[in-house]
C-alpha cells in the first residue's frame, strides 16, 4: 500500500533521512521545514499522513497538530509525532493535541512503516465514509456532520487480560475516568461478548498466557460484529516484530508497558471518540440512504446514487493521481430465467447475485444496480491487476454455486459476463470509464459469456481473462 506522506522537520538532515527511507518503501513524500509551511502544504495537497517533528521554532509540533485537528477539512489526516522527547507527559500532550501516535527517536524502521500503513488503511475507510456523506449531502438527504466530538460519556471497553494485577490496575484507571470496563480472561468468550455488547473499544494484552493475542485480533477483524471496533494492544517495548504484525492485521493503537495512567486514558479516549464519530457517520448514512439511493430489491445502491458517487470518486482519484477501477457485471441469459421460472425466481436471483458481489469486495468499494440485471462495482485506489483478480473471483462465485430459490424452480445455475476498466491516474471522465467497462462487458458476451474482459487503453482491443 502506497501513500502520500508529509515529513515536517526544521533540520534538513532529518528530512532527507526520512524521505530516503520512505521513498525506498515506495511512499510518495512531501516535505516541509516549518509548521506554517506544513499547514500550507496540507491545505493544498491533502497528504494521507503527516510525520511531524515536535521541537521546531516559531510553531512547535503540538501547535501544528492542534491546527490540523481543529479544521474539519483536515481533522481526519493521521498525525504521527516523531521527536527526541521521551517523557510520558510529552506523549500525553501530543495525544491530547490530537496526534494519532507519538514515536521517540531513534525510530525503528519496521514499526514505523507498519504504523504508517495501518493509519493509512484507517484513513481510507474514513475517507470513504466521508465521501459517502458528501454524496448524501449533494442529494439533499442529510445535513453536514460536525468534527469528532470529545465526549466519551458511558464508553464501554472490553479488556482481555489474564494477569490479575494488570487487570486490576487498568480497571482502577478506567473507573477514575468514567469508563465502563469489562474484563475477560478466556479468549473463547471475547467473540461471544463482542457480538452481544456494543463495545467502543477492545484492549488486549500481547502477553496472554491463555492464548495467542494476534490470533484473537485476526478473529475480531474477520467477525462482522467486531470488525469496526477499535483494538488497542498492550505490548512490551522490545517486541517490535509482533507490534509490526499486529498493526498489519488490524490493531488501531498500542500502548507500551509499563502502563502509565495518563497515556492509557488519552489513547482510550482518542479511540472511543473516533469510533463514535464513525458510528454516527454510518448511522446517518444508513438512515438517509435507505429509501433515496438504494435499490429496494437487492439492497445495493441505485443508478441515481452511482452517478453522483462515481463522479466524486473520479475527482478524488484525479487529485491524488491514484487509480480508479469499475467492474460492469451482467447476468447471462437473465431473460430466460424470467421466462422459464417466473419473475419471482428472477428477483431472488438478482438479490442473491447482489449479495455475493457485496461479500466479495472491500467494505469501502461501492456496489450499485444500474437497472435490470446489470451491476457495477466502483473500486478506489485499485490497479488493473487487482481489479482483474476481484472480477475473476466474482465470476467464479456466481458460476460455482447455483442460486437457491423458494419456488418450484429450486436451484438455478447462474453465470455473468464482467467488463473491467481502470483509470490508472484518475484522469478522464467517469462516464467514459463506465463506457469502457460496459464495452468490455459486451465483448465478454460476444466471446461466449461467463468470462472477464479487461478494457485496455482507449482504442485498444479488450483482453480476455
Amino acid at each position: 500500500m502506497t501513500a502520500r506522506v508529509l515529513v515536517v522537520d526544521d533540520l534538513p538532515q532529518n528530512v532527507k533521512l526520512l524521505e530516503a527511507k520512505l521513498t525506498s518503501e515506495y511512499f510518495n513524500v512531501l516535505t516541509a521545514n516549518s509548521g506554517s509551511e506544513a499547514l500550507e502544504i496540507i491545505e493544498i495537497a491533502r497528504p494521507d499522513i503527516v510525520l511531524l517533528d515536535v521541537m521546531m521554532p516559531e510553531m512547535d509540533g503540538f501547535e501544528v497538530c492542534r491546527n490540523i485537528k481543529s479544521d474539519p477539512k483536515t481533522a481526519h489526516i493521521p498525525v504521527v509525532m516523531i521527536t527526541a522527547l521521551s517523557d510520558v507527559s510529552d506523549r500525553v500532550r501530543g495525544l491530547e493535541a490530537g496526534a494519532d501516535d507519538f514515536l521517540t527517536k531513534p525510530v525503528t524502521d519496521v514499526p514505523l512503516f507498519a504504523r504508517i500503513r495501518s493509519l493509512v488503511r484507517l484513513k481510507m475507510a474514513m475517507d470513504e465514509l466521508r465521501l459517502r456523506q458528501d454524496t448524501s449531502e449533494q442529494l439533499g438527504a442529510v445535513a453536514g456532520e460536525d468534527a469528532i466530538a470529545r465526549d466519551i460519556t458511558g464508553a464501554r471497553v472490553l479488556l482481555v487480560e489474564d494477569d490479575e494485577l494488570s487487570a486490576e490496575l487498568i480497571a482502577e484507571f478506567a473507573a477514575e475516568s468514567d469508563i465502563k470496563l469489562q474484563v475477560v480472561q478466556r479468549l473463547d468468550r471475547v467473540s461471544e461478548l463482542g457480538a452481544q455488547e456494543p463495545f467502543d473499544l477492545i484492549m488486549c494484552s500481547a502477553d496472554l498466557a491463555t492464548g495467542d493475542a494476534l490470533r484473537l485480533v485476526s478473529e475480531l477483524r474477520s467477525d462482522d460484529a467486531t470488525r469496526t471496533v477499535p483494538i488497542l494492544l498492550l505490548i512490551r517495548e522490545e517486541d517490535n516484530d509482533r507490534l509490526a504484525k499486529a498493526l498489519e492485521i488490524g490493531i488501531n493503537d498500542y500502548l507500551v508497558r509499563p502502563i502509565n495512567r495518563e497515556e492509557l486514558v488519552a489513547r482510550m479516549r482518542s479511540q472511543v471518540r473516533r469510533k463514535r464519530y464513525q458510528d454516527r457517520l454510518r448511522a446517518t448514512y444508513r438512515e438517509s440512504m435507505s429509501m433515496a439511493v438504494t435499490d429496494p430489491l437487492t439492497g445495493v445502491y441505485n443508478r441515481r446514487y452511482f452517478d453522483v458517487h462515481v463522479e466524486g470518486q473520479q475527482s478524488r482519484a484525479a487529485s491524488l493521481g491514484k487509480p480508479l477501477a469499475l467492474l460492469m457485471i451482467d447476468i447471462d441469459r437473465f431473460k430466460q430465467i424470467n421466462d422459464s421460472h417466473g419473475h419471482a425466481a428472477g428477483d431472488e436471483v438478482l438479490a442473491e447475485i447482489a449479495n455475493r458481489i457485496v461479500r466479495h469486495v472491500r467494505n469501502f468499494d461501492m456496489v450499485a444496480r444500474l437497472g435490470g440485471e446489470e451491476f457495477v462495482v466502483v473500486m478506489p485506489e485499485t490497479d488493473e491487476k487487482a481489479a482483474h483478480g476481484v472480477a475473476e473471483r466474482l465470476r467464479e462465485a456466481f458460476a460455482n454455486r447455483p442460486v437457491k430459490t423458494s419456488g418450484p424452480a429450486g436451484e438455478i445455475s447462474v453465470t455473468a459476463s464482467i467488463g473491467v476498466a481502470v483509470s490508472e491516474d484518475g484522469s478522464g471522465r467517469a462516464q467514459h470509464l463506465l463506457a469502457r467497462a460496459d464495452g468490455a462487458m459486451y465483448e465478454a458476451k460476444r466471446r461466449g459469456r461467463n468470462r472477464v474482459v479487461l478494457a485496455r487503453s482507449e482504442g485498444a482491443t479488450p483482453a480476455v481473462a
